[in-house]
């Protein structure tokens, strides 16, 4: 690899000192803190890389020339930055978030999301969508660069409020000279937009949240067509971008027979399905025109990219091969596709960036994710299958600490979040650095998880708090018939969903762990539902329904609810627990920890609280996330001792 190569000059210290470091565990900073890089974007012309770089909790945005020149950026400080955007080759809206109370709105705090113009000539930056009339500053949705007669145009999904209620309404800016419009069409329920290559919005999506309706309007000359429409209980279809003319508009949604289809639609009624084969998670379109060119998807454990046009296939066959071995997705590229960025994961050497000019067939290294990762603190990772008690499989990923014999090792179970999320091959921070302490880490991909069609996410449906639960510890039984881990030394980390999970394990399905992390975790599931209710303006909508399908509950009265709740199932445990919650989270409020923490100490049950000051439910923030870490593994190494 690339890597490699490149770090071959300081190949004779690395042996020389490696020896007397044997013995040494890495600093948790180097997983803990936020990693090197956040975001490479490259400029349209291909001439410029934009950078969101960290020194581990600082963030800066840096503009560097292809041959290494600064020519402009800013620092972003502890302000959360989301991402970047080119605008031509002399603007870049930046995506910054903020965790806060708005006056006059009702309900608690959110986070609220804004867009910024940084002007590379003249160094200024300007917050879009200020001062417009009955409107906020906050955009719903990434912004859509276009090039209208020859200058680049924002158009940004914004809040203007009609009889006190805000919409999703559509606003146009000129960068030239930050003239900002809000566009026609807006109707109440809007939820997303599409703006075609030339500046015209053509498809809108609307969605009912109290019927669960979805509905898809495209634009037929002057006037808007409805298209589609379709119950969608669990939330919008919205919209996916354009089709393979660069016209058609693109939704992922579910048939008849539930199965997830990409549908294609064009204005006068008609759509056609994607061949289900290609197996795509994620879109790719040409920065031009905004095509459809193919997309990418996991087959197995491998990371697949399919292109439509065999030239293009081949050109990123190509660069594919200049890593052997390593798992490459793309980053960013330029409008002609002929510069390209990679992130480049590699078992060995962990996660990185590099730069390939197809022109010249050459390829630079531009930096590794992880300041400060040595090959000597990357830990082996495996797939895993086993058998649920009930004959379902579940696959995941075990990694193995370095160095140390696969046998008889303590372990972390560590589950994701969402429920309907899912765990991926290449590099976790996470589990990487409880392997540096000498842990065996099983993350499963238990019922419910995404990615394993649509009888596997059936399955997780009522099962939150039993199957979705059992299958963990049915890989740890797994685990320890083959030998690979101790049954006395295993303890459950987890957050958001795995925060559930972990604390389920110390109450709902005991006897299996030695002690319980929950970093914001869901305690008190009618509480939780409620909470979600008020945040919703008094609305049971979409996402209601998403938690009560797996939750298998009637509502958020439900008796049936406390049976599942470890904050109602305190008296149960018999292990110690730690519970982490960051005091901004907006998705899993801080209460629920709170609860849980009072919960405990009413049942007389050993339990430790950390409170991340200023954090949110995605830990965010360099210092609290190592805070986060430090915490997790001091708790775990004096329970569950790793040696």
């Amino acid at each position: 690899m690339l890597k490699s190569i490149l770090a071959a000059g300081a190949a004779c210290f690395v042996l020389l000192s490696a020896q007397a470091r044997a013995a040494e565990k890495p600093s948790l900073a180097v997983y803990g803190q936020l990693p090197q890089f956040e975001e490479i974007q490259l400029s349209p012309d291909g001439s410029k890389i934009a950078l969101v770089m960290t020194d581990g909790e600082q963030r800066f945005m840096a503009v560097r020339t292809l041959d290494g020149r600064l020519v402009g950026g800013i620092k972003a400080g502890s302000a959360k930055l989301r991402g970047i955007t080119w605008a031509g080759e002399d603007h870049i809206i930046m995506v910054m978030s903020q965790t806060t109370e708005v006056f006059d709105i009702a309900g608690p705090a959110r986070e609220y999301y804004m867009a910024i113009d940084y002007n590379l000539v003249t160094r200024k930056q300007n917050f879009l969508l200020r001062a417009q009339p009955s409107s906020m500053n906050v955009i719903l949705d990434a912004p859509m660069v276009r090039t209208v007669n020859g200058q680049p145009m924002v158009f940004l999904e914004g809040v203007h409020f009609l009889n006190d209620t805000g919409e999703n309404t559509l606003f146009r800016v000129n960068l030239k000279d930050g003239y900002t419009r809000m566009l026609d069409g807006a109707r109440e329920d809007t939820d997303d937009w599409l703006v075609d290559a030339v500046g015209e919005p053509v498809a809108q999506s609307l969605y009912d949240g109290k019927k669960g309706r979805w509905s898809l309007r495209m634009k037929v000359g002057s006037s808007w067509k409805l298209v589609d429409e379709a119950d969608s209980l669990m939330g919008s279809y919205g919209l996916s971008g354009f089709g393979r003319d660069g016209k058609s508009v693109l939704v992922w949604r579910v048939d008849d027979k539930h199965a997830d289809v990409l549908r294609e639609y064009r204005a006068n009624g008609q759509h056609e399905d994607l061949p289900g084969d290609l197996d795509l998670s994620g879109l790719l379109h040409d920065p031009d025109n905004l095509a459809l060119l193919g997309g990418y998807g996991l087959k197995g454990d491998d990371l697949v990219y399919t292109f439509f046009d065999p030239a293009a296939q081949k050109s990123w066959d190509a660069v594919t091969k200049a890593f052997p071995g390593d798992r490459v997705s793309l980053a960013s590229w330029s409008r002609d596709r002929k510069q390209v960025v990679v992130h480049v994961d590699s078992a060995t050497d962990g996660p990185a960036y590099s730069l390939v000019d197809l022109n010249t067939k050459k390829a630079e290294w531009l930096g590794e994710t992880y300041r400060g990762l040595p090959p000597a603190a990357i830990s082996p990772v495996r797939p895993i299958k086993y058998k649920a008690a009930d004959g379902l499989e579940i696959t995941g990923y075990l990694t193995l600490p370095r160095g140390r014999d696969p046998k008889n090792l303590p372990l972390i179970v560590l589950p994701h979040g969402g429920p309907e999320g899912r765990d991926s091959p290449g590099f976790d921070w996470w589990s990487q650095a409880l392997a540096s302490r000498g842990y065996a880490v099983l993350q499963p991909n238990f019922r419910g998880s995404e990615g394993f069609g649509w009888d596997f996410v059936k399955a997780g449906f009522g099962e939150w708090g039993k199957k979705m639960q059992t299958d963990l510890s049915d890989g740890v039984r797994e685990l320890t018939r083959q030998g690979v881990v101790d049954p006395k030394r295993v303890c459950v980390v987890g957050a958001s969903y795995g925060g559930y999970a972990a604390l389920a394990g110390a109450t709902l399905d005991r006897g299996v762990y030695r002690c319980a992390v929950s970093v914001a975790g869901p305690s008190d599931l009618r509480k939780f539902l409620l909470t979600n209710i008020r945040n919703n303006n008094g609305v049971a909508g979409a996402s209601q329904r998403y938690w009560l399908r797996f939750m298998g509950a009637d509502g958020a009265k439900d008796p049936d609810l406390a049976a599942i709740s470890p904050a109602q199932q305190a008296a149960k445990v018999d292990v110690p627990v730690l519970l982490i919650h960051g005091k901004d989270d907006t998705v899993v409020r801080y209460d629920q920890s709170q609860a849980m923490a009072d919960a405990l100490k009413k049942a007389g049950k050993p339990v430790s609280f950390v409170t991340l000051d200023g954090e949110d439910h995605w830990l965010s923030r360099g210092a609290t996330r190592l805070k986060m870490l430090t915490e997790t593994v001091a708790f775990v190494e004096k329970h569950n001792p790793p040696d």
